[in-house]
């Protein structure tokens, strides 16, 4: 898949969300240590820098935003050579082959606000030191309770729920309807509002 871009250098990309309840659920944020010492070699560093920034973006735009591409890819150590060649297409393709964003209309793509876990097949590519701490990591999560893990899904949903425009009481009651504990609805919904509501306060001091 490839991303239609504008020819101007100074024109812009519109980014949106893509929602999806499955990785949204068990995925990994970009900033994440799993996607900094798994994915980064899988991915490469400008596309992994971009996601993160992509990433912090939806965090405070859930809805979506425009992307000035000639200053993203001169913030990210890339210039602003246009063209379909240049190391900031590149990346921007990168992201759609591993199926982290995909196209959503002439000059815009819908980008994950999750990066899944790696593959087996993807493991199998890491280095043997790498190969050995995700077997580790694996090892380690098994070893979560249950009710600890039911706990981490239900909060990163409610907060994807969140940053899609959803208000405190429809992200407990969708939460409800995929069959958590109600009380467990009730604690994930407040622990993802304060997040959600410290991070748009955050971004309008940032602002303002």
């Amino acid at each position: 898949m490839t991303i239609t871009l504008p020819e101007a250098p100074t024109s812009t990309l519109t980014v949106r969300p893509w929602p999806d309840v499955v990785i949204d659920s068990v995925g990994f944020d970009p900033r994440s240590r799993y996607v900094e010492q798994f994915w980064l070699g899988v991915l490469g560093p400008s596309t992994t820098w971009l996601m993160r920034r992509l990433a912090a973006e939806l965090e405070t735009q859930p809805a979506g935003f425009e992307l000035p591409l000639a200053d993203t890819a001169r913030a990210l150590g890339l210039g602003d050579k246009g063209g379909k060649h240049s190391p900031f297409v590149r990346a921007l393709g990168r992201c759609c082959q591993f199926e982290l964003a995909r196209p959503d209309g002439d000059a815009a793509m819908a980008v994950r606000r999750k990066i899944p876990p790696l593959s087996r097949r993807q493991v199998l590519r890491l280095p043997p030191t790498l190969q050995n701490a995700h077997t580790q990591w694996q090892e380690d999560e098994l070893k979560t309770p249950v009710i600890e893990q039911l706990r981490r899904r239900s909060r990163r949903l409610a907060l994807s729920l969140l940053e899609l425009g959803e208000d405190l009481e429809e992200t407990e009651r969708q939460l409800m309807r995929w069959k958590f504990h109600p009380a467990l609805c009730r604690e994930s919904a407040a622990w993802a509002w304060d997040r959600h509501q410290a991070a748009l306060h955050a971004a309008n001091a940032a602002n303002g």
